[in-house]
């Protein structure tokens, strides 16, 4: 008797995507995009609603509204994480949802998926303090608790495939061109 997962994950349409996208690659081709007004100080508002996709226009089903900000300790209003903060959100949850996706693809039930994530950062290089010093973080570290009906090898190859397989730690880990220009 085969035990089949259900960790909401529609695996039958990812592969049945993947398929379709390797015949047609200019679908495959997606900008993702987010909006930000400043709002004071170092506060500013982040909006993400639309983005291309599948040859054309697509949106979210509601737009999705983030607060940046810093803290209190750097002579802030703290009204929402740090923008390096951002960057640990962005890493957890597609880690996580990775480990979600291929345990479903591998018919492993998952009970709970935990990501910490933690980033050194030594903030003397965005203070401008010390030109030696680089201005984001020094290194992350990801520690995942995961409760499966799975070894512990089953589990490591899980997160093994999730982080092949993840687009935010990809981009963190090879170098992409970033272009900033002024309108």
């Amino acid at each position: 008797m085969t035990t089949v997962a259900d960790n909401g994950v529609n695996v039958q349409a990812l592969l049945e995507a993947r398929e379709a996208l390797q015949g047609a690659p200019e679908a495959a081709q997606f900008t993702w995009r987010a909006s930000a007004t400043w709002r004071n100080g170092v506060h500013s508002t982040i909006k993400v609603q639309s983005f291309f996709g599948l040859g054309q226009e697509q949106g979210h089903k509601e737009e999705s509204v983030f607060d940046a900000d810093h803290p209190a300790v750097f002579a802030a209003t703290d009204n929402g994480i740090t923008p390096i903060e951002y960057l640990l959100v962005g890493l957890a949850s597609c880690l996580t949802a990775g480990v979600a996706s291929v345990a479903q693809n591998r018919g492993i039930q998952l009970r709970s998926v935990e990501a910490t994530v933690e980033g050194n950062h030594d903030i003397r290089g965005i203070l401008g303090a010390d030109s030696d010093v680089r201005n984001g973080y020094n290194d992350i570290r990801v520690t995942f608790h995961i409760d499966a009906d799975a070894s512990r090898q089953e589990i490591e190859a899980l997160v093994a495939q999730s982080q092949k397989r993840s687009a935010v730690f990809d981009a963190l880990t090879n170098p992409t061109d970033v272009t900033v220009e002024v309108a």
